[in-house]
């Protein structure tokens, strides 16, 4: 049996396919898994073990339909479900199980500011219902994230303090309403006993000077490293506190102690740290008269007052 796997985009929602990735290779006995996505998520899954192949394409999925057709596939698993999957589907022309989304529930849910409307399922319980017919099963056993040797950071070069343990703070995100505010992440960084490293990319880099201009125990890693590498950062640490994001993801594949600040978005929606480490916690501001504003996210708060980000307690995730 050989199957295609579809999930274009982004790291988070790539790291939570990775229980459907494994299960099929597991489950089905001689399958042949490939998977396609756009080729800057390919670090993502470019050592994951149980795909037998990975394809990915720069700009448009018509880069890649000659020879995903040539592949022969049996069964097409969509996990993204938009319109780009949809036309693969029909060019591939094999059967296909395709994940349901939830948008119009989530539409309701922002519209309403009611989140009792969203099913208690998470997206990867989500993602395996879409294999049930192919005979998968949940095998509860998490995430997975993997890295080569070259992906892995010597902490030494970073600082020789971090040996005895650091908090990796994801201070990136995709859009301004999900990321933790300057505020914030100075009063973490003087609370914490830990040597803290701030993770983001490129983009980041002038927020965590300003965090840097406010603290004494911060290290800039924001845009110096790789996002294996990122991953490497938070696989060695004690603690990561992140909001919603993809390292979030990444840090519940290896099972850290997480603490999640969730601002415009509500776990409710799915995507909460799927089985991280057992002391892990959600922090947010309930009954929160605006809150989720989006499903997504802004490039500002449509309120001015980021009252879900800004009135969150901090001081019990501090080591």
């Amino acid at each position: 049996m050989k199957i295609l796997i579809i999930r274009f985009s982004s790291i988070g929602d790539i790291v939570l396919t990775t229980p459907v990735i494994r299960c099929c290779k597991q489950q089905l006995k001689s399958a042949e898994i490939h998977f396609v996505t756009k080729a800057a998520f390919k670090p993502i899954l470019q050592n994951n073990p149980h795909l037998d192949k990975l394809i990915t394409f720069e700009k448009e999925i018509t880069e890649v339909y000659d020879i995903l057709k040539k592949e022969k596939y049996d069964y097409v698993i969509d996990l993204h479900n938009n319109v780009r999957s949809t036309r693969l589907k029909l060019t591939i022309g094999k059967k296909n199980l395709t994940f349901k989304k939830l948008n119009i529930k989530k539409w309701l849910a922002v519209t309403l500011k009611n989140k009792k409307l969203l099913p208690p399922v998470h997206i990867v319980q989500r993602y395996l219902q879409a294999c049930e017919s192919l005979g998968i099963k949940d095998d509860q056993k998490g995430l997975d994230y993997f890295l080569s040797d070259q992906d892995k950071v010597n902490l030494n070069l970073i600082s020789l303090k971090l040996d005895s343990g650091f908090l990796a703070l994801v201070i990136g995100g995709s859009y301004y309403t999900k990321k933790i505010p300057l505020d914030k992440l100075i009063e973490i960084c003087k609370a914490s006993k830990l040597q803290v490293v701030l993770l983001g990319d490129k983009t980041d880099s002038e927020l965590a000077k300003e965090v840097l201009k406010n603290t004494q125990n911060a290290i800039n890693a924001c845009g110096k490293f790789s996002l294996n590498q990122s991953a490497s950062i938070i696989q060695q640490s004690t603690l990561v506190v992140t909001s919603d994001t993809g390292l979030m993801h990444i840090a519940a594949a290896f099972n850290k102690k997480i603490f999640s600040l969730w601002g415009n978005t509500i776990p409710e929606f799915g995507m909460y740290p799927y089985k991280p480490h057992p002391e892990s916690k959600i922090l947010e501001v309930n009954n929160l008269s605006c809150r989720p504003c989006s499903k997504l996210g802004y490039t500002k708060c449509p309120k001015k007052h980021f009252k879900c980000m800004n009135d969150i307690d901090v001081s019990e995730i501090i080591p």
